[in-house]
């Protein structure tokens, strides 16, 4: 699968072009995301702006992704409800990770709040923090993401399908995340990891 940041485009030009050339050229499902500034992206102009772009362009993918707080995430959710899209509902903590029990209710809330899959980010700063997380997502009965950023929590990107994660993220070029690693690097570990264990299961965006 193909996640296309649309907040890192320079264009709608380019935004458009990149778009059509992923879905003309490859078999590939498309993610779109337009990540907030406040939660790691690039995007500058108005809330309203981002929700219209995110919108206009979910007929040409398979997926998108919005934001737990997001002003005005129930438009982008019910436009994907009504499009049969999968939904991400994703939250990103670049400061710290919450203890346990808040992880798994910030994973709760993202499937209440419509999402196919809750997606959960956090920068940890010991192996128990790494471990709260993937505990989090083994405590979730629904589809989850559960990342842990940053050189702390790099191997849960391989390893996190073991406990509840059904997807990780990894670049093509530079990194997007603290700690992302790239695509070629993350498909030849998981080969390598899950050739070992083929209980788990973990698609890379």
């Amino acid at each position: 699968m193909v996640e296309i940041r649309l907040d890192l485009l320079d264009s709608t030009t380019s935004i458009y072009d990149n778009l059509s050339y992923v879905t003309e050229n490859f078999s590939l499902p498309v993610i779109i995301t337009n990540r907030l500034s406040k939660e790691g992206g690039g995007w500058k102009e108005s809330e309203l702006k981002r929700v219209e772009l995110l919108t206009t362009l979910m007929p040409l993918s398979d997926a998108v992704d919005i934001e737990l707080k997001a002003p005005l995430r129930d438009v982008v959710i019910n436009k994907a409800k009504e499009l049969d899209k999968i939904i991400i509902v994703s939250a990103h903590d670049f400061v710290e990770t919450k203890p346990l029990d808040e992880l798994i209710s910030i994973l709760k809330e993202g499937h209440r709040a419509g999402g196919d899959i809750s997606k959960l980010a956090v920068t940890p700063h010991s192996s128990q923090d790494v471990l709260n997380l993937l505990q989090a997502g083994v405590a979730s009965r629904h589809p989850v993401c559960t990342i842990a950023m940053g050189e702390l929590g790099k191997h849960t990107r391989i390893i996190a399908g073991l406990y509840g994660s059904v997807l990780t993220y990894a670049s093509v070029e530079g990194a997007t995340a603290p700690g992302q690693l790239r695509v070629d690097t993350v498909k030849k570990l998981i080969k390598l990891f899950y050739s070992m264990d083929r209980s788990a299961a973990l698609s890379v965006f």
